[in-house]
């Protein structure tokens, strides 16, 4: 179902849903100026009302027309767009987004991806374009098209494939709504990065119950699979999601240790594990520096009690 870019153009015009990769993951696209086709985006998903989305677009100045951005947000834009940083920033007065892709709050989640197709996709389009991760809500994040067409199936009207995702996890998300800046969700940027361009930390931010960002739900991103995790070797039954040169397991994040290739490699190897029909996957304990914040908060989603287990 791969098709061009111009024919991706206009099924987003004409208020249908595209799937299209970032340098993070793919994203499920939609007009973010119709309310009919973001309301589609959850649909398709089956994603809560309540949780925000990021507006995609392809510049600073098209961020800008949206929402207003201070001198530490416009600095970070600056630095880290395009790429894997979504800032949180108030909307303007004006701004043509959909009110329910921000779940009815004043603020408007906002990013620029890197990958040459989204960009060519977004210029092609030219209107913001709302693109959560084309994978049911609440499951694990798409890092191929392959992963989208088995995920949300005839949902999508076109899917463009522009191979693995370089980066595999989701944008970090930073939040200018309350004075200092908030680390809203760790990410495909690390923490410290963010900080040295600062001068200062970043304080933890965002509510499970009450999302001001994507990603913020205590359960997220989750394999059927029952997730086990710090685990230095496999129960019976469990398979084994390695870390590093200690096991023969053939599902490594990265034998020599590194946390960008673990991050890369995270969603697709869930993928794979969860395809094998096991019941319960066993994860290696990864390094909380760097991105293995973002890999351990994802894993530590993933890993929650399901909503329909706490009922």
């Amino acid at each position: 179902m791969t098709q061009s870019v111009t024919l991706a153009a206009e099924a987003l015009i004409a208020g249908k849903l595209v799937a299209f990769p970032t340098e993070t993951v793919y994203g499920l696209g939609a007009d973010a100026t119709q309310d009919r086709a973001v309301a589609q985006v959850f649909a398709a998903k089956g994603r809560p009302a309540f949780n925000p989305l990021i507006v995609h677009v392809p510049s600073l100045e098209e961020a800008a027309a949206l929402g207003e951005f201070g001198p530490k947000a416009s600095e970070l834009a600056k630095l880290f767009w395009p790429g894997p940083l979504t800032l949180v920033v108030p909307r303007r007065q004006g701004c043509p987004v959909s009110l329910l892709a921000s779940a009815g709050l004043p603020s408007l989640a906002i990013r620029v991806p890197k990958h040459p197709l989204a960009q060519d996709l977004l210029k092609a389009v030219r209107r913001p374009v709302v693109a959560p991760s084309a994978n049911p809500s609440g499951r694990i994040s798409p890092t191929t098209a392959a992963h989208v067409k088995a995920g949300l199936g005839d949902k999508v009207s076109v899917i463009l494939d522009g191979g693995p995702s370089a980066i595999g996890l989701e944008s970090t998300i930073v939040g200018f709504l309350d004075g200092s800046p908030s680390l809203l969700r760790p990410g495909g940027l690390a923490r410290e990065e963010i900080e040295r361009v600062l001068g200062h930390a970043l304080i933890s931010g965002g509510d499970a119950k009450k999302p001001s960002a994507p990603g913020q739900l205590e359960s997220h991103y989750a394999p059927k699979a029952v997730i086990r995790l710090e685990a230095t070797a496999p129960r019976e039954g469990e398979a084994y999601l390695a870390f590093g040169r200690v096991s023969d397991s053939p599902y490594n994040l990265s034998p020599v240790g590194d946390l960008v290739e673990a991050a890369a490699n995270l969603f697709r190897l869930l993928h794979e594990i969860d395809a094998s029909g096991v019941a319960a996957i066993a994860v290696a304990p990864i390094p909380h520096k760097g991105l293995g914040e973002a890999i351990n908060d994802r894993l530590r989603r993933a890993a929650a009690p399901r909503p329909e287990e706490s009922e």
